[in-house]
This record gives structure tokens, C-alpha cells and sequence, in this order.
């Protein structure tokens, strides 16, 4: 396993740009697909001009050094400029959740509380206040460089969440926006060399720290194509089309590329590897990816918005550690606690602490703080344990666990009993309140097929073959659809509630 340094002399994001715009000004750098299959696209030149003239329109408006920028839009080029135009201005981006509810919007705007919010009724304007500024004659580039020659945001981004308390915070990164190499080298470069640049596909909606984190490995010389929204058909089209070379993606995601009926006769040779994380991989799942382009192509990681650290592993290794969610990595420590914060011995599960004085932490606006122990370590709130090798096991959120009859029952592993179920498209597991168990085991089931969905004697016998008895779900339900968001993310908080009420 090879070794990553950072950058002796790391730049900031703006010079970045500004780099590329001179050394390769007509290189295509990012690409935008829309739902229909149409493209536009950036060149570095392009990049560099339009952000640095949408820059001076935010300054007018009055975004200064260390202001945050809401961006609630789909992912666009707009997106991108916006981002990039942010920071120029040594302001901070934030990508917002764009098809909120209106009343979940005013309260997450408020607690962003941007210097200017961008959402998608400006995206026309965005390119009006652009082609404006360079039609006078003005040099937005020579303007913005005199001002501000090398300005570096103290945040690179703040992403927004409501993790398990549904009140809407924000995470802000405190790293600032400085390149470094150790954050947009390919991690699975850490087992063996990759070819770069990369041509990167963003399939993840970018308010999520998985889709926004891709404009640094932009700033890293790697091409981007971003999806305007997930099409899983669509997206093997893009890969065939552009010859992708990686994409990161949840299992929810992975399984609707890999149900595709014509996915074994598709052109996938281009895929160097391919990043999963926000979950674990069921293991019928991995496998299928084993099959379509090999152990050695597959990254699983652990991680967190929150920047507390990372684990990984590579498909190979998973094969003699099913299940794990990897090493640490990148100068991480972890540690299992108690509920009296004692550290747990191998196999024993208790609560993932986390630290790695690289990823630099974060700070939180809103709602919610960081359970920090004395060492420096600190949780989101996963539950886990390691084995004897040091390898990361997830359970699940200790929010979502049920107590069911006094055991512990984790949604995590029935979910992932069940979507191996060939009836099942979708699977979420919550507790409902019950006189007799406390909580009791729900499956909320969407079928492959609505005219013949799975009978409840069918998937009852089904998980007694998985799991132990008092893990199978006592009431089943069959809906036509999960409520996943963009970033196939479900809200079991507001499942629970609408069903306890």
C-alpha cells in the first residue's frame, strides 16, 4: 500500500483555477447532463472568466470575506460557478437542498443565513448577470485579480443536514479552501497507481458532501460529468459515452445500476474503480459488483460529513472481512466506547469515535453538537464495533436502533436480510411503538412488481432464513415507493411519526 503527502506548497482554490486557465484554457473541465440525455460544458478558460464576473455580481450584492452563499439549485453549471465564484470572494458555499417544502426551506435558509441565497429561479439570472458584466468590455478577471489576488475562504464549504434530530443545522468545514493532494489523489491510489486525470461522474445530488466534494478533485485536474439527476439508464449511457473512469455511489444507487436488464452486455471497461459509502453493502450486492467489474475495482468506505476521519477497504479485502466498512485511513484513529466511554474490546459493539487531524473537523450552525471525549475523539452518533485486525463493522445509528422485547435490533442488518428478497426493489426497517414488545420490527417494502408484491407470511419466512427470530419484522408493509431523497437518503424519523400518530 503506497503512501500519499500532501502538497509542500498548497494553493488556494481561486490560483487553482486561475492555473488551469492559463496552462490548458481550452481543455473541457466539467460537462453538465440533463435529464434528457443534453450536455453543456466548461473549459477551463470558461470556468475561470464567468466565475470571476459572477464574483463582482456577488460582491455588488454584498458577499464578503467569510459570508456563506446558499446554493439551493439542482446540479448545474451554474452550481459550479457559483462555488467557484464563492471562492474568489473568500466567501463560503453552501449547496442547499433545492425541493424542500416551503416551510422546511425558510427554516433552513434561516439558520444557513447567507449573505446572498442563490436557489433555482436565479440560474437563468446567473448567466444574464455573467453575459452582462462581459458584454461592456470590462475585464471581470483583471477587476477581481487586483482586489482580491489570492484570497482563501476559511471554509471550504458548509453542507447542510438534519440528521437524526430533523432540526435543520449546518456542517461547516474547517478546513480552508487550500488545495491539497491528499484530498483529491484517488484514495484507492493507496493500493496501487491510477490513471489521471480522471474523468469523475457525479451522480449524487451536490447539496450532499459526496457530489460537492468533487469540484476539489477538479481543482485536482480531474474532468468532471455531473447528472442533473440520478438515471441509473442513463448513467451507464454517460459512462459508455465519456469513458468514465470513477463514480461514487450509495448501495441504493449501485443496486439500480446493477438491476439494469441489459447491465452485463453494457461497456463498463472504462471504470478504474468505483467508491461506495453512506452505508454498508449488502453482501449479494458487492458480489454483483464483484461481477461486473472486479474485486479490486470496488472501494468501500466509511466517513462523515463532519470530517472526522475515514475508513476503506477494496473488495478483495472485503472477501476475507464481509461486512467490514474498512481501516482506518489517512492518520485516522478509532475507537469503540461504552456507554461509560470505556473502550470495548474486538466484537463488542458500542459507539464509532473518530479523529484525524488532517480532515480538520467541523463546526455546526443550527441544531446539534459533537459528542467529544477528552482525547480529541468524537461521534455522530454510529454504533460498531472492530474485529481483531483493526477492521470497522458498522450496526446503525444509535437513533434508529429498536428495542424490541429487551434486544437490540439494528435496521441495517434486516434491511440487508431482506433486499436480497427477489420480490424486493427497496427495503427500510423502523420501530413502531407495541404494548407487548416495547417496539416492534416494521418493514416497509416496496415491490419489484405492485401487482404481485411479496405476501407477509412470504417475507416473514424469508428472514427467519437470515436472521435470528427476534430480528424479523413482526408487521410488514408494501408501499408503491420509498420516500428517498435525491441522495437516495430516507427520513425513518418521519416514517415512525407518520405511522405512530
Amino acid at each position: 500500500m503506497s503512501t500519499e503527502t500532501a502538497s509542500t506548497e498548497p494553493d488556494s482554490y481561486p490560483a487553482r483555477v486561475r492555473a488551469f486557465a492559463a496552462s490548458d484554457p481550452d481543455a473541457v473541465v466539467v460537462r453538465h447532463v440533463a435529464p434528457d440525455g443534453a450536455e453543456t460544458s466548461l473549459t477551463w478558460h470558461e470556468l475561470d472568466r464567468r466565475s470571476d464576473a459572477l464574483a463582482l455580481s456577488l460582491r455588488e450584492q454584498g458577499v464578503g470575506f467569510g459570508d456563506r452563499v446558499g446554493i439551493a439549485m439542482p446540479n448545474s453549471l451554474p452550481l459550479v460557478l457559483a462555488s467557484v465564484a464563492a471562492w474568489k470572494l473568500g466567501a463560503i458555499p453552501v449547496p442547499v437542498r433545492w425541493d424542500l417544502p416551503d416551510w422546511e426551506r425558510a427554516r433552513l435558509r434561516e439558520t444557513v443565513d447567507a449573505a446572498v441565497y442563490l436557489d433555482e429561479s436565479d440560474i437563468e439570472s446567473i448567466d444574464r448577470w455573467i453575459d452582462e458584466r462581459l458584454a461592456d468590455g470590462q475585464d471581470p478577471s483583471a477587476d477581481l485579480a487586483a482586489d482580491l489576488p489570492d484570497v482563501v475562504s476559511p471554509s471550504l464549504m458548509g453542507i447542510c443536514s438534519s440528521g437524526s434530530t430533523g432540526m435543520p443545522k449546518v456542517i461547516v468545514i474547517n478546513r480552508p479552501a487550500v488545495y491539497h493532494d491528499v484530498f483529491s489523489t484517488p484514495m484507492i491510489a493507496m493500493w496501487g497507481p491510477v490513471p489521471t486525470p480522471q474523468t469523475i461522474l457525479v451522480v449524487a445530488p451536490m447539496y450532499h458532501s459526496t457530489g460537492f466534494t468533487t469540484l476539489n478533485n477538479m481543482l485536482g485536474g480531474d474532468h468532471l460529468v455531473i447528472m442533473q439527476k440520478f438515471d441509473a439508464a442513463l448513467i451507464v449511457d454517460v459512462i459508455e459515452r465519456h469513458r468514465v473512469s470513477t463514480f461514487t455511489a450509495t448501495p441504493t444507487m449501485l443496486k439500480r445500476i446493477s438491476d439494469l436488464p441489459d447491465i452485463d452486455e453494457r461497456d463498463l471497461s472504462s471504470i478504474e474503480w468505483i467508491l461506495q459509502g453512506a452505508a454498508s453493502m449488502p453482501p449479494s450486492l458487492v458480489e454483483r459488483w464483484i461481477e461486473l467489474i472486479g474485486a479490486e475495482r470496488i472501494l468501500m468506505a466509511y466517513g462523515m460529513t463532519e470530517a472526522l476521519g475515514i475508513t476503506a477497504l477494496r473488495g478483495d479485502q472485503w472477501l476475507d472481512h464481509r461486512g467490514s466498512v474498512g481501516l482506518p485511513m489517512r492518520g485516522t484513529e478509532v475507537s469503540i466506547l461504552g456507554p461509560d466511554g470505556e473502550t470495548l474490546p474486538p466484537g463488542e459493539i458500542g459507539d464509532i469515535y473518530m479523529q484525524a487531524p488532517a480532515y480538520g473537523g467541523s463546526t455546526y450552525l443550527g441544531a446539534g453538537a459533537l459528542d467529544v471525549t477528552t482525547a480529541g475523539l468524537a461521534t455522530v452518533g454510529d454504533m460498531g464495533h472492530v474485529d481483531a485486525d483493526g477492521y470497522l463493522y458498522l450496526a446503525d445509528r444509535r437513533v434508529d436502533l429498536i428495542l424490541s422485547g429487551g434486544a437490540n435490533v439494528f435496521p441495517a442488518e434486516v434491511e440487508a436480510a431482506l433486499i436480497d428478497h427477489p420480490a424486493v426493489a427497496d427495503v427500510v426497517v423502523i420501530g413502531l411503538r407495541d404494548p407487548e414488545w416495547g417496539q416492534r420490527v416494521h418493514a416497509i417494502i416496496e415491490p419489484k412488481d405492485l401487482s404481485a408484491p411479496p405476501t407477509f407470511d412470504d417475507v416473514v419466512t424469508f428472514a427467519k432464513s437470515r436472521l435470528a427470530a427476534y430480528k424479523v419484522p413482526k408487521t410488514v408493509e408494501i408501499v408503491d415507493v420509498i420516500p428517498r431523497s435525491a441522495a437516495t437518503k430516507v427520513n425513518r424519523g418521519a416514517l415512525v411519526a407518520e405511522r405512530d400518530s
